[in-house]
């Protein structure tokens, strides 16, 4: 077994996720702690500006080499406060970085973080590009959690549905006979952040307080399912800011604060509704992580759209706040091994695929 930690930073730009892991890359030995590092307020803004910059960023621009080198840096914090928690080191870090730019059908995928300079300043041996094999092989590149979520449910009652509401959803179905389909929902809790945060200053909609003060507006709520994406089969997957302009077509600005909020949470589940009528089979139920099952506006609207039981993945016993950490913990210790990280199924690559690269540990540390 191999003791890792895995390092995530996730479309909603709120920190890094850290989170140890003991695994041989098929099997959890020990879940071990976890903890976020918030990114400071300037660090964060800078990060959400890259997003925009993205499709024209020359690799060479000072902003983004800075940006860069800053969010490398709270990494590697994370990983020291991390041992810290856990009284040692591990042999392996999984560093995924941020995404910027996922536009697959073009063959592209963008992770930044320098991971040579995480592994000098942590002394410690990196796995990293997770994506980028994939991608280049004719895979969407995403989701990359099934491997873990399929670990971790290897006893549960089958089949089951591991719904992930970050800032886009994503849905990992798992079989009876371990059986993976894996894809994006659609847009999650990112449109819902941005709204609550251009109306009440507040990073997200903090306990559904704003939604649940509204009441969905049934047009615009129409006009957003439209979207060609929904009815897509999969493999598919999603740039942050694919709706955007369905997004700003549909009316939205138009509402009252408390509305919108309503809308936006009434589209997240009608998204993940839609996803339901692409699996093989209903699930007997759904396991909610991510942001949004913290979101009771959320959680209540997954509820009515749809079939068996909606609960959190604490329920089972997992921790959903470490889960998309765990993941690249796990992902590490399968680059280490030589072992695929996609599969036909999860990305639509054209067979299992191994992927990654693996950085040693700099001499002398």
């Amino acid at each position: 077994m191999l003791r890792t930690i895995g390092l995530m930073s996730g479309t909603s730009l709120d920190g890094v996720d850290a989170a140890w892991v003991e695994t041989d890359g098929e099997a959890i030995a020990r879940a071990g702690p976890a903890l976020t590092l918030p990114y400071e307020p300037g660090l964060r803004r800078d990060l959400r500006r890259l997003l925009d910059l993205a499709p024209g960023l020359a690799l060479d621009d000072p902003f983004l080499a800075d940006c860069v080198r800053r969010l490398t840096e709270r990494h590697a914090e994370a990983v020291e406060r991390l041992c810290r928690v856990a009284g040692e080191r591990p042999d392996l870090l999984g560093f995924h970085g941020q995404t910027i730019l996922h536009r697959p059908r073009e063959g592209r995928t963008w992770q930044v973080g320098d991971a040579a300079l995480l592994a000098r300043l942590t002394g410690l041996a990196v796995a990293h590009d997770f994506r980028g094999a994939d991608v280049a092989a004719g895979g969407q590149g995403a989701p990359l959690a099934p491997a873990l979520h399929a670990a971790l449910a290897r006893d549960l009652p089958k089949p089951l549905a591991v719904l992930n509401l970050g800032g886009v959803g994503n849905v990992t179905w798992i079989g009876e006979d371990g059986e993976l389909l894996a894809f994006d929902t659609g847009p999650a809790n990112g449109p819902l952040d941005d709204w609550a945060r251009r109306h009440t200053g507040a990073a997200c909609d903090e306990d559904g307080a704003l939604a649940l003060a509204g009441r969905a507006e049934a047009a615009v709520l129409a006009r957003l399912l439209a979207h060609p994406y929904l009815s897509a089969p999969p493999p598919k997957s999603l740039d942050r800011l694919e709706f955007g302009r369905a997004l700003a077509a549909a009316g939205l600005e138009a509402l009252p604060a408390a509305d919108g909020a309503a809308t936006l949470v009434a589209f997240a589940a009608g998204c993940v509704a839609a996803a339901a009528r692409h699996l093989p089979r209903p699930p007997r139920e759904w396991l909610v992580t991510g942001g949004g099952r913290r979101n009771p506006a959320m959680m209540r609207a997954l509820a009515g759209a749809l079939e068996g039981p909606v609960r959190p993945v604490e329920a089972v016993g997992w921790d959903g706040d470490a889960l998309e950490a765990q993941a690249f913990g796990l992902l590490a210790a399968r680059v280490a091994r030589g072992l695929p990280l996609t599969f036909p199924g999860t990305t639509g690559a054209p067979r299992p695929l191994p992927g990654g690269r693996l950085l040693p540990a700099p001499d002398g540390r």
